[in-house]
């Protein structure tokens, strides 16, 4: 009798084991899909259960992109070919723009957008995480080779511009981090009076980048925009490269310091667990109950197999 119990316990652990591993995989595949749609820190609530209200900010840098020349291109291109041409292209960007502070908002054919100083505030650091960022893609443009049109060149149209937002998670099925406000109209603005290989930006902007140094700038005069009349506009022409290294150290450090306070998190979380807890409560470790967070409830089905198979051994020691 106790050997098929003790068959029925192992069959059971084994069975509790693979599920308990099948969810935590599906559980990493769903906040994966989560953290493409949204900025981590939002995501991060939604996981917690809490409700992500919409939030201004004063100050954040947007840089919009378009491709020349994409319409006539399109129409002598299959499907097929332009899907493989907005891969390879976007594949490139997201590898260039995940080395900076930014997060891309969305891409809507051949439109990208992304933006700089939030959800998390970055002081002034915005608008030169997206001049670099632009300036860095423009190279990237230069060497990109379109597959089914080898002997053609890419031409892209890049404008920035800095000011006050409104973002917030907008739908329910399909959730998006969306900004809103005249800042995001007068960016795209930029972008649709630029010219080709070149980054347009606005005045605002450029004072900002003034003020943190190291970018070289031409005037490009008074430009006539749809709904704000003549606005001052310049070309952001390049970097210094002693700035560029200064500014690379800087960020590198910085994530640097996110991923220890990340790791210093989930170590918290694993000298939480009952049998760490004890074990440093034996060696005058201990810490007080509550203060810190409790550990994920994915992991009681195995607390719960730990205990089964604890009771089952005492049982065979009595018989």
């Amino acid at each position: 009798m106790m050997a098929m119990m003790e068959k029925y316990a192992n069959n059971l652990e084994q069975l509790v084991d693979e599920r308990t591993d099948q969810l935590q995989e599906e559980k990493k595949k769903t906040e994966a899909l989560l953290l493409e749609m949204l900025p981590r820190p939002v995501a991060e609530q939604l996981k917690r259960g809490h409700k992500v209200e919409a939030e201004s900010y004063d100050l954040v840098t947007i840089y919009f992109s378009d491709i020349v020349g994409f319409t006539s291109m399109s129409a002598e291109s299959t499907p097929l070919q332009v899907v493989d041409f907005l891969n390879d292209l976007y594949t490139c960007f997201d590898s260039i723009i995940g080395h900076y502070d930014v997060y891309k908002v969305e891409t809507i054919g051949d439109a990208y957008m992304v933006v700089s100083g939030l959800p998390i505030r970055n002081g002034l650091i915005h608008a030169a995480e997206i001049a670099s960022m632009s300036l860095q893609l423009l190279e990237a443009v230069a060497e990109f080779k379109i597959r089914h049109r080898p002997n053609d060149r890419l031409f892209l149209r890049i404008g920035i511009h800095s000011g006050p937002v409104c973002a917030g998670v907008v739908g329910l099925k399909m959730p998006r981090y969306c900004l809103f406000g005249d800042t995001v109209n007068t960016a795209s603005r930029m972008e649709s009076t630029g010219q080709p290989l070149k980054i347009h930006c606005s005045l605002q902007t450029k004072e900002i980048l003034d003020s943190l140094g190291g970018y070289h700038f031409q005037e490009r005069g008074l430009v006539p925009m749809k709904g704000k009349g003549d606005q001052r506009t310049f070309w952001l022409v390049g970097e210094d490269p002693d700035a560029r290294a200064r500014r690379t150290k800087e960020r590198t450090e910085r994530r640097g310091s996110r991923a220890l306070n990340k790791y210093l998190g989930m170590l918290k979380s694993v000298t939480n667990l009952p049998g760490v807890r004890s074990s440093l409560k034996s060696r005058g470790l201990g810490l007080p109950r509550g203060s810190l967070p409790r550990s994920s409830s994915l992991e009681s089905p195995k607390r719960l197999r730990f205990a089964s198979g604890a009771m089952l051994e005492q049982h065979r020691y009595h018989r």
